[in-house]
Parts: C-alpha cells; sequence; structure tokens
C-alpha cells in the first residue's frame, strides 16, 4: 500500500522571460521500507520535485498543479502552518549541504532540540538533549554526548551530513527525503553514509526518495528508480530493469558515463554530448532530440511515458524506438552506452 502518492505533479516559475516550467507531469507512488531513486543531470527537475513534496516553492511567481497525497491528507492543498506541522513531523528532508543546512552560530545539539520543541512543546530542554544524543548515536557519531555541544566547522564534512540525517529523523517521520547526500564527500565516507540510510530505512520502515545525478549511489540503496529530464519523467522502472535492460537513450548515457573498474580504462570517460536545454526554450518534440545520435523522423513529436515491454508493464520510457533497435543502438563497443555525435 502506497503512504505518499504525486499524480501530475506540474511546477512553473514565472520569469520576466516567461514560464520556467522545472516540473513537467511527474508521478509515482511511494511505499513503506521502498526507497525511490531519482536521477538526473543538474536542472532536470529533481530538487523542485523534493522541495515542493514539503512545501519549499511556494512563492508567488511559482505554478504548481497537481496532487500530492501523503497518507490520505493532500499536501499542495495544505496551509503554510500545516506544512509547518508535517516537516519533520511525517516528513524528513536531508539537504544537499549540511554546512549551509545548519546554523553556523549555534551547537548542533541545540539546533536539533529546537526542532523537537517546536513541534512538540511538551519536551523539556533536557529530554531533548537526551533525544538529540540518541540520534547521534544512532547514525554512529562517536562519543554523542560530547558532541551535541559543538558546532558545525567542528564536524567533518561526513559527520555533519549524519548530523544532518538525524535531525531528519529526529520526529520520526514516516518519508525521509535525501537530497544529493552524498556530493563533496569522498568515496569511503560516502559508502558509510549509504549503508547508513539503507540500515534506517530496513530498520524503521521509512520510504525514503533518494535525489542524485550518480548511478553508482543508486546502485547501492535504491529498489526502483525515475530518470528525469528536462523536469519530465523520461525512464521509470524497477532497479534491475533499468540496469540490465534500459530503454532510453538519456538512460544509455548516464550509464556509459560511469567509470568500470571491470573492463580496461578507457582512453577518455564517454560523456553525453552537449547541454541540457533551457527550460524557456525547449526543442520541439523530445528535449533530448538535440543531443541524441539516434534521432530520427519521429522525435519532432514527443511520446507519452508508456510500457512498451509486455515482460515489464511498470517499465516505462518516452522514446519512439521499438525494444529491439534500443537493444540493439544501446551496446557500445559490447556495453550500454551513447554513441559519440554525428559528426
Amino acid at each position: 500500500m502506497s503512504l505518499l502518492s504525486v499524480s501530475d505533479l506540474r511546477v512553473g516559475f514565472a520569469t520576466e522571460d516567461g514560464v520556467v516550467q522545472a516540473v513537467d507531469g511527474v508521478s509515482f507512488d511511494l511505499s513503506p521500507g521502498e526507497v525511490l531513486a531519482i536521477v538526473g543531470e543538474s536542472g532536470s527537475g529533481k530538487s523542485v520535485t523534493a522541495q515542493t513534496l514539503i512545501g519549499l516553492t511556494r512563492a508567488k511567481n511559482a505554478r504548481i498543479e497537481g496532487s500530492v497525497q501523503l497518507g490520505g491528507e493532500d499536501l499542495l492543498s495544505a496551509g503554510d502552518a500545516e506544512m509547518r506541522r508535517l516537516r519533520g513531523e511525517r516528513i524528513g528532508m536531508v539537504f544537499q549541504d549540511p554546512m549551509t543546512s545548519f546554523n553556523p552560530v549555534y551547537r548542533l545539539g541545540n539546533q536539533i532540540v529546537e526542532a523537537i520543541r517546536a513541534h512538540r512543546g511538551d519536551v523539556s530542554k533536557e529530554q531533548g538533549r537526551a533525544r538529540a544524543v540518541e540520534l547521534f548515536e544512532a547514525v554512529g557519531i562517536p562519543d554523542a554526548k560530547r558532541r551535541v555541544d559543538d558546532y558545525p566547522h567542528e564536524f567533518s564534512g561526513g559527520m555533519r551530513q549524519r548530523a544532518m540525517i538525524a535531525m531528519a529523523l529526529a520526529l520520526e517521520p514516516e518519508v525521509l527525503i535525501a537530497d544529493e547526500p552524498t556530493t563533496a564527500l569522498d568515496v569511503t565516507i560516502q559508502a558509510q553514509i549509504l549503508r547508513l540510510l539503507e540500515q534506517l530505512n530496513r530498520e524503521r520502515n521509512l520510504a525514503t526518495i533518494l535525489i542524485t545525478h550518480d548511478l553508482g549511489v543508486v546502485a547501492e540503496v535504491a529498489d526502483r528508480v525515475l530518470v528525469m529530464y528536462a523536469g519530465k519523467v523520461v525512464e521509470q522502472g524497477t532497479l534491475d530493469e533499468i540496469f540490465y535492460d534500459p530503454q532510453h537513450p538519456y538512460t544509455w548515457g548516464l550509464m556509459g558515463s560511469l567509470t568500470r573498474i571491470d573492463r580496461p580504462r578507457p582512453r577518455r570517460l564517454p560523456q553525453i554530448a552537449g547541454q541540457p536545454p533551457s527550460l524557456l526554450d525547449l526543442p520541439e518534440g523530445c528535449p533530448f532530440r538535440p543531443r541524441c545520435p539516434h534521432e530520427f523522423s519521429k522525435c519532432p513529436q514527443y511520446p507519452p511515458l508508456e510500457a512498451k515491454l509486455p515482460e515489464s508493464p511498470g517499465h516505462c520510457d518516452r522514446c519512439w524506438l521499438s525494444p529491439e533497435e534500443k537493444r540493439e543502438k544501446r551496446l557500445v563497443e559490447g556495453q550500454i552506452g551513447l554513441e559519440a555525435p554525428r559528426a
């Protein structure tokens, strides 16, 4: 049974140059204990999708449509006071940069205590501090009783990220959103954070949304994957479907850009040619068309997001190529990738 249900979510921002449609028709369901990864390049709409779920994109110039249901409550129609109650209480968020997410002049423990007492006024400062220590221990911060009195700058990047996760879990939410939780961390610390998120998801039965551009991160923890490009979902499916039978050329490009340690090192790491399009001036039809070496006559029409594989009814994509053509064209030097652009 789904806990969080997002249906046809659209988020646009009015600017002097026109409307920037940052999210365009995103839909998904999320169940307790499930990890949904949303992947794509910067500017694809991942973070705006997540921030809209917790009411952080509301502004005078924002145009938000669709439906977001959390256990029967409609988050898009909830007032600001109601959203303040739901944030932290039912949905927790781990932001991309923990250094700027904490107040630099307050001790970390005090910031967590403040968040707890803002929702639960009957909790004393002493009880709040004990809860902060408990949370620090739960996320693997050593010497927690002493370290709750440290300032953010006294923590390393990995420890700050753990503290950010502790704050997000302070009120035991049902949904956890982790926005690029391993950005700027070295590989060993990144692995520790991923293991921590996986452990917390399993122990607390959290419904987790993981936002990232790194498919290597996705492979570690995700159950299902949404691939976004130019504000739209271009492919969705289970982890195995996306990794072993990807159907959209953009997904092939993301996978082909990964460093492989099980193959000879290439002369140059493959990359997707060109740049993501401006959301103010999208190309006609498929927005990936200008960067795709497999463009043909149908591409000026935008295909719907639909399943084309009878054996995988939940595996959907937006590409006019047939499944047989896709399986042939996605192999570049014996592995999944995107061909170099035509000269």
